[in-house]
Formats: structure tokens, C-alpha cells, sequence
């Protein structure tokens, strides 16, 4: 089996992600800039997550790139991605709409950590079936941000619940950042 369906639902699934999340922001019905202002976390939060869904949406287009075939065992990984970005406009709803309150931090951040793990585990699967020397695995190497994100998001929750909700945030506007730099490794990797 080939990629194209594969991606195709993914891509769809993240469409609609981005839509759900779109909608909780809701038109202030008061006309003055005190109104808009105080949509400031809603609105912060659904950029972040914005930012994180565009982030994997890019990453899965460029790791199917270079994968040449899809198994049973690819499609349930991915699947499992899905399933925890699926979650993303709960979480983002509920953090900002609760003004980044502890526990809707600490749930954001956890429901970041989850899609960290299951894009780890699609990565590995699909690495599994294409072999050690497979371009994936000759462009993801050691691939340090992949390792450093987990640590920064369970830091992050850590911060959010033992001491503030804004220590949370900051680190996983950090990973965000970490990751807009573009990754080239598989681009190097496919002009070989």
C-alpha cells in the first residue's frame, strides 16, 4: 500500500481540527476594544495550538514523503496521532477559556505530551517497516528536538501544576518555537 490515502485522511482530519478550533472563538457582541481584549486567552490559546497543528501537519507531510509503503501497523500509529491531536480543541477551548488556570494547563500540556509520544511511535513504526537504512531514519538521526520536546512538555506540566500556569505556557511556546525553525533532515535526506 502506498501513502496517498493515508495522507489524505490525515490531512482531512487536521482540517477539520483547525475548523473546530476556530469556532470557539467567539464575536465579541460589544463593538469597543475592552471586548476584543478580553478574548486575548482564547485567542492566544488557539493560535498556539494552531502553530503546533500547522507544526504536524508540516512534520507527517514531510515523514510520508519518505515512506514508501503503509502497513496495518503505520495506519493504527497514525491513527493513534490522530486520535490525541483530535483532542487539541478541548484542551486549547478549555485552557483558554479558563484563562490558563492550573488545570487546564496541566491538561493542555499533557494532551501536547500525548501527540509528542504518538508521533514518536508513528516515526519508529514507520522506521521499523522501511529498515534502519531507510531515508526516514537516515533524515530523523538522533534527532534531538524530537527528545528534547517530551522533556520540555513534562517540564512544562510540572511548572503548570507545582508552581504556575504561565511556566507551563512558556515552555510549551518554547517547544512551538523550537520547531518553527524549519526542519530540513529529510529534504537533505531525499536530495542525496
Amino acid at each position: 500500500m502506498d501513502t496517498r490515502r493515508l495522507e489524505a485522511f490525515s490531512d482531512g482530519v487536521l482540517a477539520i481540527i483547525i475548523t473546530i478550533m476556530v469556532l470557539e472563538l467567539k464575536v465579541p457582541h460589544d463593538a469597543t476594544l475592552a471586548a476584543l481584549r478580553a478574548l486575548w486567552p482564547v485567542f492566544f490559546s488557539y493560535v498556539l495550538s494552531f502553530v503546533y497543528v500547522g507544526i504536524y501537519w508540516n512534520n507527517h507531510h514531510h515523514m510520508l514523503h519518505v515512506t514508501r509503503r503503509v502497513t496495518g501497523g503505520i495506519l493504527w500509529a497514525n491513527l493513534h496521532l490522530l486520535f490525541w491531536l483530535s483532542l487539541l480543541p478541548f484542551s486549547t477551548g478549555w485552557m483558554g477559556e479558563n484563562e490558563f488556570a492550573r488545570w487546564p494547563t496541566v491538561i493542555y500540556g499533557v494532551n501536547l505530551l500525548a501527540c509528542a509520544i504518538a508521533y514518536f511511535i508513528l516515526e519508529r513504526r514507520i522506521i521499523a517497516v522501511e529498515g534502519p537504512d531507510g531515508p526516514l531514519a537516515d533524515a530523523v538521526g538522533r534527532d534531538l528536538k524530537g527528545k528534547l520536546s517530551p522533556l520540555f512538555y513534562s517540564a512544562g506540566i510540572a511548572g503548570a501544576w507545582l508552581w504556575q500556569p504561565a511556566a507551563g505556557i512558556a515552555l510549551f511556546v518554547l517547544v512551538a518555537l523550537i520547531w518553527l525553525v524549519p526542519d530540513t533532515r529529510i529534504e537533505r535526506t531525499m536530495a542525496k
